[in-house]
């Protein structure tokens, strides 16, 4: 119970801050909401509920690190991508293939990052996942050799519970 009330105070204050309203109609529906979010997915975000308040600290800090290289990862595909669509031999340069890859990842949300930060990236979408199994299609080789395994190992990283993935690409 401590822990979904941690997560309904974390959404509060995000909720007035983001806001910045401070009546009471505005104060209530987001009083209403974060209820709402809190009792329908309070157990996505952390996978042990009884971990230290340090550890979900240094959970935030490195998930905050990872976002910022993500978009970093987001502006270098969307210049590649770029660079194919201005190209004058651009229907040469694309290649479409479905890249299949096991992942070392074992909690929902930890998958549910790694399928999002692919599908963000462009030139890659992610379109299946079974189980462990993940099927991805990319515009191109060199989309599909992003599919390295960087993005696997830092969303491991943030999860210490998490075995370091070894990730890596195969075609389908």
């Amino acid at each position: 119970m401590a822990y979904k009330v941690f997560i309904f105070i974390l959404l509060m204050v995000t909720w007035v801050i983001l806001s910045g309203q401070f009546d009471a109609f505005h104060l209530v529906l987001g009083l209403i909401s974060c209820a709402l979010v809190t009792s329908m997915s309070a157990d996505l975000l952390f996978r042990e509920r009884d971990a230290p308040v340090l550890q979900r600290v240094q959970e935030g800090w490195s998930l905050a690190w990872y976002f910022l290289w993500m978009l970093w990862q987001i502006l270098l595909a969307n210049i590649a991508i770029l660079k194919l669509a201005l190209s004058p031999n651009a229907l040469q340069q694309v290649d479409p293939s479905i890249v299949h890859f096991k992942t070392k990842l074992k909690s929902n949300f930890a998958k549910f990052l790694l399928a999002n930060s692919i599908t963000l990236t462009p030139g890659t979408v992610t379109i299946k996942i079974s189980g462990d199994d993940f099927y991805v299609h990319a515009i191109n080789d060199e989309a599909a050799a992003g599919l390295n395994g960087e993005m696997e190992r830092r969303i491991a990283s943030i999860y210490r519970v998490e075995s370091a993935a070894a990730g890596g690409k195969g075609d389908c």
